[in-house]
C-alpha cells in the first residue's frame, strides 16, 4: 500500500495515501471543492499541510485524485452494455444512478454531475476539467446507445439522459427519496418508449 511519510517532533509517521484520497473524496463530494478548506482536509486525514502538499502537490491535485477515485466507483454506467435494448439500457442506467445518488452508505448526489457548476475565477480550470468529465460521461452513454441507434440519435438521447442524471443528482442532494426519483425515471422511460427508441 502506498504510504507517505511525514515527520513530526515525535519522529517519522506515515499515512495511508489511498485512505487519504477516500477521505478527501467524501469531503469534496459532500461539500464541493470550494466548501472544503485545507484545514478541513488536514484535520480529517490527520496530516500537516506540508505533508499534504508533498503527497498531492496542492489541494487541486488531491481533488483531481479524488475525482479519479470517484469516477472508478461502480455507478450508473456499469453493466448497461449487457442490456438487450435501448429501453433496457436506459432503465438500467437510471435505476443504477438513482440507487447510487440515494445510497445511505455514501454521500447524496453525484460528485461529477453536480460538482463545480459554479466556482470562483481562481478555479475555472478545475471547473473546465469537471465539465470535460461530464462530456466523457455523455460520450460513454452515446457509445453504448450506438449499439441500437444511429450516431445522431444516440448523441441526442445521451445528452438528454445526462441532463436527467444531473437533475436526479441535485434532487437527491435536496433530499428526494429513492421512490420519488423512481417516479422521474418512470416518466423518462415512458418517454423513450413513446418516441420509438428500440
Amino acid at each position: 500500500m502506498d504510504k507517505v511519510v511525514k515527520t513530526r517532533r515525535g519522529g517519522p509517521r506515515t499515512f495511508d495515501r489511498d485512505q487519504a484520497v477516500d477521505i478527501a473524496m467524501r469531503l469534496f463530494w459532500r461539500h464541493g471543492y470550494e466548501g472544503v478548506s485545507l484545514n478541513d482536509l488536514t484535520a480529517a486525514i490527520g496530516v500537516a499541510p506540508p505533508s499534504l502538499y508533498a503527497a498531492f502537490g496542492s489541494k487541486a491535485g488531491l481533488y483531481r485524485e479524488a475525482l479519479d477515485r470517484y469516477f472508478g466507483l461502480p455507478r450508473a454506467l456499469q453493466n448497461i452494455k449487457a442490456t438487450a435494448t435501448v429501453q433496457e439500457a436506459v432503465e438500467a442506467m437510471l435505476h443504477k444512478a438513482i440507487d447510487a445518488v440515494t445510497d445511505p452508505a455514501a454521500e447524496r448526489g453525484c460528485m461529477i454531475s453536480s460538482g463545480m457548476i459554479q466556482c470562483g475565477p481562481d478555479h475555472t480550470e478545475l471547473a473546465r476539467e469537471l465539465a470535460e468529465r461530464r462530456n466523457q460521461m455523455r460520450d460513454m452513454i452515446a457509445e453504448t446507445l450506438g449499439r441500437w441507434l444511429d450516431r445522431e440519435r444516440a448523441v441526442s438521447l445521451a445528452r438528454y439522459l445526462v441532463a436527467v442524471l444531473q437533475g436526479l443528482s441535485i434532487q437527491a442532494r435536496d433530499g428526494a427519496s429513492r421512490q420519488e426519483l423512481r417516479q422521474v425515471s418512470n416518466e423518462v422511460i415512458a418517454g423513450v418508449k413513446a418516441r420509438g427508441f428500440s
